[in-house]
This record gives structure tokens, C-alpha cells and sequence, in this order.
């Protein structure tokens, strides 16, 4: 399994950054470089959307919502993944959450307990 610690959130104005980070705790006989990551949001009153993924060949995807303004990535020597957010928006609003999931699987089954972002305008 992973159990993640996230940290990073907090408030902006419109136009700042942000840059989460989600530190990984992984079982015993696994490696991180095992799990494939991403990175998902909710905000209040709202299902759960993805933002970005990264796959096991270094390959990302985004959200168009985001594009070109998000960066996902990871630090396996670290167990760390990373979510740099610019120009950021009010909308962008929400609690974030940093997943991973068996690479050889498409669903995420392992989450963490969430950072709240907050952009006011």
C-alpha cells in the first residue's frame, strides 16, 4: 500500500502559486517507483475531478482545465509527488488530493487525506 502526508496548501490571490507535495509511506516489498501517481481535487458541493497523472515511462496528462498552468511530478528517490500550480484561479478552489494506483491498473486505490487550496480574487 501507500499512505500519503500532503502538504503545501493554503491561500493565494488569483495569478499566485502554489506547489503541493504528498510524501509517500510504501509497504514493505513494494517500491514507489512501483505505483503511478496523480493528483485530484474536489470542491465543495462538487465530484472529484483528476488534475494531472503521471505514468511509470515519465508521461504526463492534465485536465484541460489546467494545462499549461499545472506541473505533476515525483521524486522516487524521495517518495515524494509533486503538484506545481500557477496563475491560479478562483476557481481552482478546493481540496486536493494526491493518489496512487498499481501501474498496471487504471483506477487509484490508495489516497491521502487532502490539502486545502484556496484562491480568492
Amino acid at each position: 500500500q501507500v499512505q500519503w502526508k500532503g502538504s503545501g496548501g493554503g491561500s493565494v490571490q488569483a495569478g499566485g502559486s502554489l506547489r503541493l507535495t504528498c510524501a509517500a509511506s510504501v509497504s514493505a516489498g513494494y517500491t514507489y517507483g512501483y505505483f503511478c501517481m496523480g493528483w485530484f481535487r474536489q470542491a465543495p458541493g462538487l465530484e472529484r475531478e483528476e488534475v494531472a497523472r503521471l505514468d511509470i515511462d515519465g508521461m504526463t496528462r492534465y485536465a484541460d482545465f489546467v494545462k499549461g498552468r499545472f506541473t505533476i511530478s515525483r521524486d522516487n528517490a524521495q517518495n515524494t509527488l509533486y503538484l506545481q500550480m500557477n496563475s491560479l484561479k478562483p476557481n481552482d478552489t478546493a481540496m486536493y488530493y494526491c493518489a496512487a494506483r498499481f501501474c498496471g491498473l487504471d483506477s487509484f486505490q490508495f489516497w491521502g487525506q487532502g490539502t486545502q487550496v484556496t484562491v480568492s480574487s
